[in-house]
């Protein structure tokens, strides 16, 4: 029963572990009328406040880039500012406490072509005008696999491209951050990149983009082993923070989105804490934050199974580090005080 929707997510119920704990979810996204093939083609205020309203202390979020409500017009560079203006408009709704405590999109992750080079400047300057008070940064998705089955979103070696690191440079000189989304082996190529431009905060999505499916199936050990080499070279980068999440997405190749029944939180736990834990070894607690990734993780779990698994996972570490991992880390890097 792949792709059951909420329905079927409802199968799997269970109580909230640790209710008071304090959340930043640090990755989710906005959107109408998605096209792709799955149940969730709408994903607005009302469908994530059913979902940090399920139990868990989420006292915030960052919303990302989903390439959603883009201008129709304008010159091409300009369109993603659509995007950040939707964006302020729902988390102005959210501040304005009608739909419950949590301050949904108290930061947001924009989108500006870093293959501009230098003329990046102006769309970073637009994005903010768009929000003053929000906007903290960009993702660029930068993923090339030689899989066919991959959607590459860039060229093969664009981190290395002189114009693309221009682009960061001036990211980085007007304080914004750079989220970045990959695929698994190119995380070498991330670790090279961060060193060229140590001052730029960058934050790694979805424990370095995991995939296990397509080309990367039936070659368990192949791929484990190039990604944890992967893991601990781009650890060795400070300026590189990790999120941990987006297992979910059925290119991680775990089928829990397959189930007739959606997987518990106990289950899931055991699933994610090899890989999880040797990230958070690797980065330490203060360089890691848990994240929903919703709706994109939601064909495979809840919201609420998600985070009691990671509750579950995290039982081993200090309650500071437990703080960084679900709240702090995020918090400090996207500069949220809520």
């Amino acid at each position: 029963m792949p792709y059951g929707g909420n329905d079927w997510l409802a199968l799997t119920q269970e109580p909230t572990l640790e209710p008071e704990l304090p959340i930043c979810d640090p990755h989710h996204h906005f959107w109408d009328r998605r096209l792709q093939s799955i149940p969730y083609q709408r994903y607005f205020l009302d469908e994530l406040y059913a979902d940090i309203s399920s139990g868990h202390n989420v006292r915030s979020t960052v919303f990302l880039e989903a390439r959603s409500m883009y201008r129709p017009d304008g010159p091409v560079e300009m369109r993603p500012v659509g995007e950040v203006e939707f964006v302020q408009g729902l988390a102005a709704a959210s501040a304005s406490g009608i739909y419950g405590p949590s301050r949904a999109a108290a930061a947001i992750i924009g989108h500006a072509d870093l293959k501009l080079g230098a003329h990046v400047a102006p769309v970073l300057d637009a994005l903010q005008a768009a929000s003053p008070n929000r906007f903290r940064g960009i993702r660029h998705n930068v993923t090339w696999s030689p899989d066919p089955a991959v959607d590459n979103r860039e060229s093969e070696g664009i981190l290395a491209n002189t114009t693309f690191r221009e682009g960061a440079k001036v990211l980085s000189q007007r304080g914004f951050s750079l989220d970045i989304m990959i695929s698994f082996p190119q995380m070498p190529e991330v670790a090279d990149f961060a060193r060229a431009v140590p001052n730029l905060p960058i934050i790694l999505n979805h424990i370095g983009a995991l995939n296990r499916v397509g080309m990367y199936a039936n070659r368990e050990d192949e791929v484990k082993a190039a990604w944890r080499a992967g893991i601990a070279a781009v650890a060795a980068c400070p300026n590189i923070t990790l999120k941990l999440g987006g297992m979910g997405m059925p290119r991680m190749g775990f089928d829990w989105h397959t189930r007739a029944v959606p997987i518990g939180s106990e289950a899931l736990a055991a699933d994610m804490a090899p890989w999880m834990q040797y990230c958070i070894e690797q980065f330490g607690p203060e360089r890691c934050m848990f994240e929903s990734n919703f709706p994109p993780d939601k064909v495979s779990f809840s919201y609420h199974v998600l985070y009691n698994a990671f509750k579950r996972l995290s039982r081993a570490y200090t309650p500071a580090e437990r703080a960084a991992l679900f709240h702090d880390t995020a918090a400090k890097v996207y500069s949220i005080d809520v």
